[in-house]
C-alpha cells in the first residue's frame, strides 16, 4: 500500500492542501496575467486558494490555461476519432507516441474535455518532480509517477507495482490511463513503442497472455506538431550524444524543456485517436513465442501510431532537405523551402561553436523528416 501511495495521483484533499499552498508562490501572479490578462492580477491565487478538488481544478483552471497556450503559440489545434472512444465498454489505456512533456497529455485531456468523455490519468516520470511547483500541478492533474534513475532490480520491482496500479484503474472502471509509449520523448522523428513497456502491462494480469491484454482496452493515439517542440534542443542532444558517446542533462533542463514546449511557437496542432486493438488482434498476437508476441503487439500500435500522425509542409521540406531531392516538392512552395531554411539555421545560430554545424542541421532535418519516412515504410 505505501507503494502504492508513492506513485498514485493526488486525491481531492490532497490536492486542495496542495494548490492552496501553491497559490502563495511568487510566479502565480505572472501565471495569472498570462492566463487571465483581462481579470485582476490576483484573480489566479483567489481561484487556486477555491479548488474544490481535481476535477475542479482540471476543468476551472487547467483547461484555461490550455486553451490559452493553443491561442497563443499555436495556428490552432485539431483532432479526430473521439468515435473510437465511445465504442469501448469501460475504461481505456491510452498508448501515445510522445513530443513534448506536458503538452501531448495535456492537449489530451482538453480534446477528452470538449467531447465530454472522462479524463484519464497520466503516467509521467518522476524526474519531472524535481520542482515543487511542476510536482504540485502534476500530482493534482491526475499523475501516475513513473520511478525514474533506479537500478535494474528495482526498476522490475517499480514496474509490478505500476503495472499492478494501471490495470486496477482500468478493471475497476475508476480511470482511462494515458502512458506514452516509450520512455522519454521521441527525439529523431521516429516513433517506436518500446517492448518493455507492453512487458509491463503484462506483468500485473492473472491470465494468459490475450486476456491480460484485452481487458486493458489499449487504443493508440498520436499528436503532432507542425513545428517540433524544442526541436534545437532534441538535435543538440542527438548530436552531444553521438559526439561523446553520452548526454547529461543539467538540473533544470526538464524545466526549461517544458516551458520551451509551451511558449515556443507550434504551428498546427493535430492529435488522432487511433482504433482500439481488437481482441482478434491480440488473439493473433498471442499464437506467436515469448518476446514475439509483445513484438506483435508492437507493430499494431506503431502502425496505428503511425497512420495517426498528421504530416505537415514542414515534415516533406525536411524530408527533402535531408535527403537533397524534391521528392514531395509538391507539398510546398518556393518561398515555404526559404522560409523553412531560414527558421533552421535561426534555431542553430544558438549553437555552441564546438558543434558541427552541418551535422546538427541534418539532425534538425532529420527530426522533421523522418515520420515521412515512417509513413512511407508503413504504406
Amino acid at each position: 500500500m505505501e507503494d502504492l501511495e508513492n506513485i498514485q495521483p493526488y486525491n481531492d484533499a490532497e490536492a486542495v492542501a496542495a494548490l492552496q499552498k501553491l497559490a502563495r508562490h511568487p510566479a502565480v501572479p505572472v501565471i495569472s496575467k498570462y492566463i487571465f490578462p483581462e481579470f485582476p492580477i490576483g484573480t489566479l491565487k483567489k481561484m487556486l486558494m477555491d479548488i474544490k478538488g481535481v476535477d475542479d481544478f482540471q476543468y476551472s483552471i487547467v483547461s484555461k490555461a490550455v486553451n490559452v497556450v493553443v491561442g497563443r503559440s499555436s495556428s490552432g489545434f485539431t483532432y479526430e476519432g473521439v468515435e473510437n472512444l465511445r465504442k469501448i465498454n469501460g475504461k481505456f489505456l491510452a498508448v501515445s507516441n510522445h513530443r513534448d512533456i506536458v503538452l501531448d497529455p495535456a492537449l489530451t485531456q482538453w480534446m477528452l474535455m470538449l467531447n465530454n468523455v472522462p479524463l484519464t490519468e497520466i503516467c509521467v516520470g518522476s524526474n519531472l518532480l524535481a520542482n515543487g511547483v511542476v510536482e504540485t500541478l502534476l500530482r493534482s492533474n491526475r499523475m501516475i509517477t513513473v520511478i525514474r534513475g533506479i537500478s535494474a532490480r528495482e526498476v522490475y520491482l517499480s514496474s509490478q507495482i505500476l503495472s499492478r496500479f494501471i490495470r486496477s484503474e482500468i478493471t475497476s472502471g475508476r480511470s482511462s490511463v494515458w502512458v506514452a509509449q516509450r520512455e522519454g520523448r521521441t527525439k529523431n522523428g521516429l516513433d517506436v513503442t518500446e517492448q518493455g513497456l507492453l512487458k509491463m502491462f503484462d506483468m500485473s494480469g492473472t491470465g494468459d497472455f490475450k486476456s491480460n491484454f484485452k481487458e486493458l482496452n489499449i487504443v493508440p493515439m498520436s499528436i503532432s506538431y507542425e513545428y517540433e517542440p524544442c526541436d534545437y534542443r532534441k538535435a543538440r542532444e542527438i548530436l552531444i550524444k553521438q559526439t561523446t558517446g553520452e548526454y547529461h542533462k543539467k538540473e533544470d533542463e526538464d524545466m526549461h524543456s517544458i516551458l520551451t514546449g509551451i511558449r515556443q511557437w507550434k504551428g498546427g496542432i493535430h492529435l488522432s485517436v487511433g482504433a482500439p486493438l481488437t481482441d482478434k488482434e491480440i488473439t493473433h498476437s498471442s499464437w506467436y513465442e515469448k518476446n514475439d508476441r509483445y513484438q506483435a503487439i508492437r507493430r499494431i500500435l506503431d502502425e496505428r501510431i503511425i497512420s495517426g500522425y498528421k504530416l505537415w509542409k514542414t515534415n516533406y521540406m525536411g524530408y527533402d532537405l535531408m535527403t537533397g531531392g524534391d521528392k514531395y516538392s509538391d507539398k510546398y512552395t518556393p518561398e515555404d523551402l526559404k522560409k523553412f531554411r531560414e527558421y533552421t539555421e535561426h534555431k542553430l545560430s544558438r549553437a555552441e561553436k564546438k558543434l558541427d554545424k552541418n551535422e546538427l542541421r541534418d539532425i534538425f532535418w532529420h527530426i522533421y523528416g523522418n515520420p515521412v519516412v515512417a509513413k512511407e515504410k508503413e504504406a
